[in-house]
């Protein structure tokens, strides 16, 4: 007698891209959880970045500073049960990285060709042994240019405020119009960068999330997902 089995046996590589807010990184591990998957956190990865050069007092646009003190830089992604730890040269800095002033050098430290030379390698290694669900700006167009799945989920600005504006729970005073001039702002800081750029992939499924729950986006996703590999076996 023959087992039926509904995990897809092909091991794909999962690309979601798209602007701050929109929600990736929530959905993304949770892709990956439903599907087997390793959840890599590129967001994390840069923040941890942010985090080392402050503490280092170096400024987003000395290069050669940055470049030095990038030789010197190891982050780890450790799964958890219900999260995943990150670790700087050791440190778990997962609560450090999640302050808005990290969130948004995080961004500047990103135009740095030394950071994202240095990452995109790490991420790249990480891929290389399929099923794998990555998230960030620049995945689907960069990272992984050649992962079996790619989506650019996105969600108005006004959304993706709110959406902030909930997870801050109103802390330090923060209001739904502070946090959609930041998201804006962080927009164009990304689309506009001279290094990976926020962009769309050309073969990337736009997803817009602004009246989709999360459960919604991440069916959306594991089905096709789990369609894309019984294709493939047959």
């Amino acid at each position: 007698m023959t087992v039926q089995s509904n995990a897809p046996v092909l091991r794909l590589n999962i690309a979601i891209d798209g602007p701050a807010g929109a929600g990736k990184s929530t959905v993304a591990r949770l892709v990956a959880r439903d599907l087997g998957y390793t959840y890599i956190d590129t967001g994390a990865m840069y923040r941890a970045v942010a985090l080392h050069m402050l503490r280092l007092g170096i400024d987003p646009e000395d290069a050669d500073a940055i470049h030095e003190a990038m030789k010197d830089v190891a982050i780890e992604l450790i799964p958890l049960d219900s999260r995943q730890a990150v670790l700087l040269n050791g440190t778990d800095v997962t609560d450090e990285i999640r302050t808005p002033e990290i969130s948004r050098l995080a961004s500047s430290y990103a135009r740095s060709s030394a950071v994202r030379e240095r990452l995109v390698h790490l991420q790249r290694d990480m891929a290389a042994r399929k099923g794998v669900v990555m998230d960030g700006r620049d995945i689907g167009t960069h990272v992984l240019p050649d992962a079996e799945q790619k989506w650019f989920v996105t969600a108005s600005v006004e959304e993706r405020a709110r959406r902030r504006y909930a997870e801050s729970s109103g802390v330090d005073g923060a209001t739904v119009e502070q946090f959609m001039r930041e998201i804006a702002a962080r927009d164009k800081q990304d689309e506009t960068r001279d290094v990976s750029p926020l962009r769309q992939a050309e073969d990337a499924v736009l997803l817009d999330t602004t009246r989709m729950s999360i459960d919604e986006v991440v069916r959306v996703i594991v089905d096709q997902a789990k369609l894309l590999c019984r294709d493939g076996e047959r």
